[in-house]
């Protein structure tokens, strides 16, 4: 079974203890820089090759003075992720629709920043200021529409799922290509002799009549693209109908 470690909660919310008169001779490192040490490793390589042997590695310093700063490597993970959370910039101005888009871009480019970001779970997050200021950020935007107060967080998580979802298939697609050479287009292109020998048409008669209509000319990713765009655009009026 999964404990909970509360070692991890003072360091989430570092920022925000207050702070003590330093006694001795100054930490050598802060908690700060093992962070962003483990961003910039996993930016570059992916999230495995942030390991703790090779973050203190990029730091100077001894393996074991590291655990005196973070004291594993499963809370170094829920540190770098909390982080990159709270880096986006999400101003509580302007229209409902406005703000939840905004979220929605800044969302994408903090995937496609940190693609190593697919790779952690999103069912049970850090509960640090990261993950909190989004939360609070899409529940303010969505409660302004009028919905009853039961479908608020309802209506919230389900913005935030859509949009989660989208920017991890999206990072997902970037570190397949870091790591095949090979786009989703070309990944398809390869597979062109199932549509020429087995594909069968009379087992398929809506995907052919929709190939013959141009249905599937444009290519995986801008497809990915269209879909995610027309599911948003039906979510943000589907809220504001419910309330009608």
């Amino acid at each position: 079974m999964e404990e909970f470690s509360p070692r991890i909660l003072p360091l989430l919310w570092r920022r925000s203890a207050p702070a003590r008169k330093a006694v001795g001779r100054p930490p050598r490192l802060t908690v700060d820089a093992v962070v962003d040490t483990g961003i910039r490793i996993a930016d570059a390589e992916g999230l495995e090759a942030a390991s703790m042997a090779r973050v203190a590695s990029e730091l100077s310093v001894a393996t074991m003075s590291l655990y005196t700063y973070v004291p594993s490597r499963p809370e170094l993970a829920d540190l770098m992720v909390d982080e990159v959370l709270g880096r986006r910039e999400l101003r509580s101005e302007g229209p409902w629709r406005e703000r939840i888009r905004r979220y929605a871009e800044q969302t994408f480019a903090m995937y496609r920043a940190h693609p190593w970001l697919a790779r952690v779970s999103q069912h049970r997050p850090p509960i640090g200021p990261g993950m909190l200021a989004e939360r609070e950020f899409v529940i303010a935007a969505v409660a302004e529409v009028g919905l009853p107060t039961g479908m608020v967080n309802t209506a919230a998580l389900t913005v935030s799922s859509w949009v989660t979802s989208a920017a991890r298939g999206e990072a997902e697609s970037i570190l397949l290509r870091r790591s095949t050479g090979l786009g989703n287009d070309d990944w398809w292109l390869q597979r062109n002799e199932l549509w020429e020998k087995w594909f069968d048409v009379e087992a398929h008669p809506a995907m052919t009549a929709l190939w013959n209509a141009g249905g599937f000319d444009r290519g995986a990713d801008e497809q990915a693209q269209d879909a995610y765009a027309y599911g948003l655009g039906l979510l943000l009026e589907g809220i504001e109908r419910s309330v009608e």
